[in-house]
């Protein structure tokens, strides 16, 4: 790799060059990939990427005034320090609110890294190419700014965020709910079963210590068997399985852990409070992002609980 401050003339056009090009590419990327749910900021991404396109275009011409017809190929990784930019392809699961940051970060980042390479100039005309090239990436900035603004009206940025509010939903909050909701509920009957059969806290933290990782291994599969979210637009089946692994395990350890001390009444009367709980968070996120009305939500999810719970004592005292 070589620094900025050693490159020619020719190559720090070849290099701008080269910038735009990639630049243009990565929007192109974002459109596509927000296409089907954001076409507004979709069409952004693409108006920006034409004017990347224009910006080379002006960079080739003058280019081949300067130094003639072959441009040598030298990229962003080939100069130390330069702005890295992960590719699109690497990203799953693209945000919206993210990608649009990430534009307005790139031509920030490339307008300052052109102003302080300029300063460090002491070549009259590098300085005034890098102090053009700074210009452009300011005009392109206040034009992101622009046509944002054109794409994206009040109706359109309402129906935007309702749809990544949707998503949200789909591919973190119902994986999650439905892994909480089955290491709480299910594990009960095994949980308090096991202690009022035995009366022995360990015993009882072993079985919920079991049921809990199983339920999660369980529960992580089948998730992420279910479907490829290509259908669906629940995202990332991978991601998914853990989301709906972890919250099954914990829903699960979370009413298990008194049972670590050694007071059976004293670690049961804590667990049955951590059972509250839990069925409490489930009731609110049911009534927050679900829209379950909140006694609807808490009567179901309470009438299940104390369902399982009674069958778990039932059991264990029989």
């Amino acid at each position: 790799m070589r620094d900025f401050s050693e490159l020619s003339e020719r190559e720090i056009l070849a290099l701008a060059i080269s910038n735009e090009e990639e630049d243009s590419r990565i929007y192109t990327d974002y459109a596509e990939a927000l296409r089907e749910n954001f076409a507004a900021t979709a069409n952004m991404f693409r108006a920006m990427a034409q004017e990347e396109n224009e910006h080379r275009r002006r960079l080739i011409e003058l280019f081949q005034q300067k130094f003639g017809e072959h441009i040598p190929l030298i990229r962003r990784q080939d100069v130390r320090g330069f702005i890295a930019r992960k590719p699109v392809w690497q990203m799953r699961d693209l945000r919206v609110d993210t990608v649009r940051k990430q534009a307005e970060l790139m031509e920030m980042e490339t307008q300052r890294f052109y102003r302080q390479a300029a300063s460090r100039s002491s070549d009259a005309s590098i300085r005034k190419l890098l102090g053009d090239l700074a210009e452009a990436e300011s005009e392109h900035e206040h034009k992101a700014e622009q046509l944002l603004a054109e794409n994206l009206t009040g109706g359109v940025r309402a129906e935007e965020e309702k749809t990544v509010r949707q998503l949200f939903v789909l591919r973190y909050v119902q994986p999650g709910l439905a892994g909480l909701m089955d290491g709480s509920v299910s594990t009960l009957a095994p949980l308090f079963a096991a202690a009022f059969a035995t009366g022995q806290t360990w015993n009882a933290f072993v079985v919920g210590l079991a049921a809990s990782l199983g339920a999660g291994i369980s529960m992580g599969f089948a998730e992420a068997l279910s479907d490829d979210g290509s259908l669906t637009g629940r995202g990332a089946p991978f991601l998914r399985g853990v989301i709906t692994g972890a919250m099954t395990t914990l829903g699960g350890l979370g009413h298990s852990l008194p049972y670590l001390i050694p007071r059976f009444w004293t670690a049961t009367a804590i667990a049955i409070a951590v059972v509250v709980v839990e069925l409490a968070i489930i009731s609110w996120v049911r009534w927050r992002y679900m829209d379950t009305s909140p006694v609807a939500a808490a009567f179901q999810v309470a009438f299940g609980g104390a369902l399982v719970f009674a069958v778990g004592i039932a059991i264990g005292s029989s």
